[in-house]
């Protein structure tokens, strides 16, 4: 009787150290676990007003234009272009069954510049959309009449672009690279409207010619 109460205590106080590990070991695990989470989110802060936006000494058709052939510079297929919005998308193939697409906005708004001058800022925001190959199984049969319900199995699949992910480009130096492209055609004068021309004065009517005017002459005398 003795020995078997010494067994069971003895038990008892091993698995309470074991008891009390393994709930360490949960929590500990749990916290890793919700670390790794928080890490990986990445809420939007709303610190930073410089990696989206530039401010140009110019109007807004003049940075709008220029917004428009560093764009098309680049290869973009530019889909909108106005005074105050210019839109592009581009097709890129990273790998053999992966499709990237970047559509690239810029909007020009104008502000108030000192001394009466021009100022504009620009606002340039990047979505790159993400695709990938589905395939599809399909599978027919052909029913044979001269031999009653005899069927044969053909299996094919299909393959299908569909959209994986979704996300707006933060990074600085891609933004970076573009304005400094913008200051280049802003600098060098091509994003310059051609200036209008002078409208022709209307040409006034010629005067009329002045009528002949003609001389009598005197017959000659008959010397016959």
């Amino acid at each position: 009787m003795p020995s078997h109460f010494n067994s069971s205590l003895s038990f008892s106080s091993l698995r309470t150290p074991v008891l009390v590990l393994g709930l360490l070991s949960a929590l500990v695990l749990a916290g890793c676990g919700s670390t790794s989470r928080r890490v990986s989110y990445e809420p939007e802060e709303f610190d930073s007003t410089t990696t989206h936006t530039r401010n140009y000494a110019a109007t807004e058709g003049r940075t709008c234009e220029a917004a428009r052939r560093a764009l098309l510079s680049q290869g973009y297929m530019v889909t909108a272009a106005n005074a105050d919005l210019v839109t592009g998308r581009k097709s890129f193939q990273p790998a053999a069954e992966v499709h990237v697409e970047v559509e690239f906005r810029v909007v020009c708004a104008r502000e108030g510049g000192k001394g009466g001058r021009q100022s504009t800022v620009a606002f340039a925001t990047a979505l790159q959309d993400r695709y990938g190959i589905k395939k599809v199984n399909n599978s027919a049969s052909v029913g044979v009449g001269a031999f009653g319900s005899l069927s044969l199995p053909f299996a094919g699949s299909d393959d299908a672009m569909v959209k994986v992910a979704s996300e707006t480009l933060t990074d600085e130096r891609f933004y970076d690279r573009f304005f400094t492209l913008m200051d280049r055609f802003l600098e060098g004068g091509g994003a310059d409207a051609p200036p209008d021309m002078p409208a022709e004065a209307p040409s006034t009517p010629s005067a009329p010619p002045a009528p002949a005017i003609s001389f009598p002459v005197a017959p000659s005398p008959n010397r016959g």
